[in-house]
């Protein structure tokens, strides 16, 4: 048959919408229509292209509805050992019931007027970082709203070696540019002195920019001056010293092998502004904190920018619990800190115990490397367990798990699949184990 009259014999809307029948009663009639033409120009346009079309248009429409009716964003079980997998959400979220109905956002209860959204969750950054605190979407917004208002027009002195690139194609010197601050790069990519910062002020300057190296290292011949100088340089020159932290870490994790900043700590050496994410080592939600100096955050507030980039009250919600798990210590209630913390001869428990219970598969525990992900920490790797899955076709296997409910995220290497249960929380073990059959079945 041509392609000609292959189109000619193509179905009527209203043929397919009679085909259908009562198997698509339960939705709107002008949804189903819309799938219906979508279908039929879908078939067109193969028809065109190949010759010929596949699936009838009563099959493709069923596909397109139930899709609909599903929710996209869903649970997935992180398989792969990455902490912070960016591409899963970054910082998995702890047992959060989000409020129903109203909340008393941005209502003063005690005054019966109208209050502000910071209140939720001020109080807490307070105590953790003893500095005042605003929220913003994400570190990316912070970092574009300390610029605009404090150096927006004006130069802000910054070494080479920190113009980074954030992922996804953003970059400190783009955001910079958009916030209408003037970059003033100093020193060279791999050594910045003191004297670079000093002999590059000049009347135009208002900021001095810190950026912490998050998703790279620099090693061998390097240097860079101390925060307790660079706050000391910026107080004797009269401008703010803004850190960007990145990662935000809010607690020596040097025990567990990870070597990253502390934001308090930078305060302390006498930084007067840092911003950092909360997604990752804080272990929240989405969102960018911005703490430090109370006249400076009180600046950033009135900044009519802040209103474009605060966070929701689901975000609010999410960052409350998870900073008040911080500082009550409950370590284990923030996923990500939870999965850091594991001890290696736990993982190799868990790990043997469902090694062996996959008795159908060629499968054993076998020592291996976690990492943080998410943009920080690089070159740090954290001691694990893997169990080493083998079977044919391993692409198609792995494809299997990820059409599984719940998807399965694992890693893939050498022709092996590899399962890291550092990232996949005890209670996930049994849907894990579900799907893995499931999908050798």
């Amino acid at each position: 048959m041509s392609p000609n009259q292959q189109l000619r014999e193509l179905p009527s809307v209203d043929q397919v919408l009679a085909r259908l029948g009562e198997a698509v009663g339960v939705y709107p009639r002008d949804l189903v229509v819309g799938e219906i033409r979508r279908a039929l120009e879908a078939m067109r346009d193969e028809i065109r292209a190949c010759g010929a079309c596949g699936e009838p248009a009563e099959t493709r429409v069923l596909a397109a509805l139930g899709a609909l009716a599903r929710p996209s964003l869903r649970p997935v079980i992180n398989a792969t050992g990455v902490v912070l997998h960016t591409n899963l959400g970054r910082a998995p979220l702890g047992a959060l019931a989000p409020i129903p109905g109203y909340s008393n956002l941005e209502y003063d209860l005690a005054a019966g007027r109208r209050g502000k959204r910071d209140v939720h969750v001020s109080a807490l950054i307070e105590r953790l970082l003893g500095a005042s605190a605003i929220i913003v979407n994400n570190n990316a917004a912070a970092v574009y709203l300390a610029l605009h208002e404090l150096a927006a027009g004006y130069e802000v002195i910054v070494s080479r070696g920190e113009l980074i690139e954030i992922g996804d194609g953003f970059r400190i010197p783009d955001i910079m540019a958009r916030s209408g601050a003037v970059l003033r790069e100093v020193g060279s990519t791999n050594r910045t002195h003191l004297d670079d910062y000093r002999a590059a002020f000049t009347e135009r300057t208002r900021l001095i920019l810190r950026v912490h190296r998050s998703n790279f290292r620099i090693h061998g011949f390097t240097a860079q001056p101390e925060l307790k100088e660079l706050a000391a340089l910026a107080r004797e020159r009269g401008v703010p010293l803004y850190e960007d932290l990145g990662s935000g870490c809010l607690a020596d994790l040097a025990a567990f092998s990870i070597h990253e900043p502390v934001a308090r700590a930078s305060l302390d050496a006498g930084v007067d502004l840092v911003s950092f994410s909360g997604d990752k080592l804080l272990g929240g939600p989405q969102a960018g904190l911005l703490a430090g100096r109370q006249d400076l955050v009180a600046r950033l507030r009135r900044n009519p920018m802040f209103r474009a980039l605060r966070a929701d009250k689901l975000i609010y919600q999410a960052l409350e619990e998870t900073l008040r798990r911080w500082l009550l210590e409950r370590w284990d209630e923030i996923p990500a800190l939870r999965m850091i913390r594991a001890d290696a001869d736990e993982i190799r428990e868990r790990a043997e115990a469902l090694a062996f219970r996959l008795d159908k598969f060629d499968a054993e525990a076998v020592p291996g490397e976690s990492v943080i992900g998410g943009g920080s920490t690089p070159d740090q790797r954290l001691p694990t367990w893997l169990i080493v899955i083998r079977v044919e076709k391993v692409s198609d296997f792995e494809q299997r798990l990820r059409q599984a409910e719940p998807p399965v995220i694992a890693r893939v290497e050498n022709d092996h699949l590899l399962i890291d249960l550092r990232t996949v929380l005890p209670e996930e073990e049994a849907a894990l184990e579900a799907a893995l059959n499931q999908a050798r079945a």
